[in-house]
C-alpha cells in the first residue's frame, strides 16, 4: 500500500487507519472480559466479525478490510486458543477452524466494503445528477433573462427615443401612450428583479436548501393577492379554502412570489373578462395551490417545456414580449425547493396551474 501524497487522502489514511485500530482494539477488549466469563472461541470469532463489518462498513477501499480480516484471525489464535500468546495453527481441528474463519471473514469484509462502494458512487451519481440539473435550470434562466431583459429594455429605449426625437409633434394621447407603455416596461422589470432576488435566496449557499417555517397558508395567501393589487389595482381574484386552519412550512416570501407570478400571468395572459380563481385544498399528505384563469388556455404543444424558462417560442407582440418566460421557470425553482411541484394544465375554459407543498411532518427530499 503506497503512502498518501495530498493532504486529503492522507487525512483519509489517517481516519481509516483510527477507525481500524479502534473497532480492534474494541473487539479485544470485550473478547478478553468474555473469555473471563466463558471460554468460547467461536463467541470470541464473531466478536471480532462483528468489529470488521464495522471497519469495511466505515473505511475506503478494500485494504483496511482485508488487513482486518488476517489480523482478527491472528489475534484470536494468539490470545484466545491455548496455548495462549503463541501461535500455533497445527492443534488439531484448528487450521481447518481458523481456515474457515479467515474465509468467512474475508467474504464478509470484502462484500461489505463492496456494498460501501457502491454506496458512495450511487451518491456521487445523484450529486451529479443534481448539478447536472442545476446547470439545465441555470442555461434555462439565462436564455429566459436574455429575452425577458432584451425585449422591455428595447421598448423603453424606443419609447423614450420617439418622445425626445419627435415630442413636439406629437399629440397628448400619443405622448400619455408612450409614457404608459415605459411605465409597464419598467413594472416588468422591477417584477423580474423580484424574482431574481427569489432565485439569489434559494442559491446564496450554493445549493437549493432553504429555511421554513410553519405558516397559515391564508395568511400567505392573503399577502399574496395585497402585493398583487399594489402592482395591478384592479386584479379580480376568487380564493376558495377549507374553513380548517391549514399549517404548512415554507419560506413565506419565496411562495408568496410564486402565487403572484401565477396570478398575474393569469390576469396578463389568459384575456379573459372573468376573475381568476384561487383553489386551495388539502390531499395526501400536501396542501395544493391551484391557479384557474378562464381564457385562451396554453398551446398543447408549449404545456411539457412551459417551466423551462424558455418566452422565445411566444408570438412577439407587445403582450407576448411580457410572456411568462423567466416567472415560470422561478415558480418550479422555488416550489421543488420545498419539495413540492407544479403542473400546468388546459380546462374547458381555460388553461390552470397547480402546485404543491408538503405539509408539516410529510416534507420530502427536494426532488425534481
Amino acid at each position: 500500500m503506497t503512502l498518501p501524497q495530498t493532504s486529503k487522502s492522507r487525512s483519509r489514511f489517517l481516519r481509516d487507519l483510527a477507525v481500524t485500530a479502534g473497532s480492534l482494539l474494541a473487539a479485544s477488549a470485550v473478547a478478553f472480559l468474555y473469555r473471563s466469563l466463558a471460554n468460547n472461541t467461536v463467541n470470541i470469532a464473531i466478536l471480532y466479525m462483528l468489529a470488521i463489518v464495522t471497519i469495511a462498513r466505515n473505511t475506503s477501499g478494500y485494504f483496511w478490510g482485508i488487513a482486518a480480516s488476517v489480523a482478527s484471525v491472528i489475534a484470536v489464535n494468539f490470545f484466545f486458543t491455548y496455548p495462549f500468546f503463541s501461535l500455533n495453527f497445527s492443534l488439531a481441528g484448528y487450521p481447518l477452524t481458523f481456515i474457515g474463519m479467515l474465509a468467512i471473514t474475508l467474504i464478509t469484509s470484502t462484500t461489505t466494503t463492496h456494498l460501501s462502494e457502491q454506496t458512495r458512487l450511487n451518491r456521487e451519481r445523484e450529486q451529479m445528477l443534481m448539478e447536472a440539473e442545476k446547470e439545465r435550470m441555470r442555461a434555462n434562466l439565462l436564455r429566459a433573462i436574455s429575452h425577458d431583459l432584451r425585449t422591455p429594455l428595447t421598448g423603453i429605449i424606443g419609447a423614450s427615443a420617439t418622445y425626445l426625437e419627435n415630442g413636439a409633434a406629437l399629440g397628448e394621447e400619443e405622448k400619455r401612450q408612450l409614457i404608459q407603455n415605459v411605465h409597464e416596461d419598467g413594472e416588468w422589470l422591477l417584477n423580474m428583479v423580484e424574482n431574481l432576488l427569489s432565485i439569489t435566496r434559494i442559491s446564496e449557499n450554493g445549493d437549493a436548501k432553504i429555511t421554513k417555517t410553519v405558516e397559515a397558508v391564508e395568511e400567505v395567501m392573503a399577502e399574496a393577492i395585497t402585493r398583487l393589487k399594489k402592482r395591478i389595482p384592479d386584479a379580480n381574484v376568487q380564493v376558495t379554502m377549507p374553513d380548517e386552519l391549514i399549517l404548512a412550512p415554507m419560506d413565506p416570501t419565496l411562495i408568496e412570489q410564486v402565487l403572484i407570478n401565477l396570478m398575474e400571468n393569469a390576469l396578463r395572459h389568459s384575456h379573459s373578462q372573468k376573475p381568476i380563481e384561487c383553489r386551495i385544498f388539502t390531499q395526501n399528505g400536501f396542501v395544493c395551490f391551484s391557479v384557474y384563469d378562464f381564457g385562451v388556455g396554453i398551446d398543447p404543444d408549449r404545456l411539457a417545456t412551459i417551466f423551462d424558462g424558455d418566452s422565445s417560442r411566444e408570438n412577439q407582440s407587445r403582450d407576448a414580449a411580457k410572456g411568462m418566460g423567466i416567472g415560470l421557470s422561478i415558480c418550479k425553482t422555488i416550489v421543488t425547493a420545498h419539495g413540492g411541484a407544479i403542473e400546468a394544465r388546459n380546462h374547458r375554459e381555460g388553461a390552470v396551474f397547480t402546485f404543491t407543498l408538503p405539509l408539516e411532518g410529510t416534507e420530502t427530499r427536494s426532488g425534481e
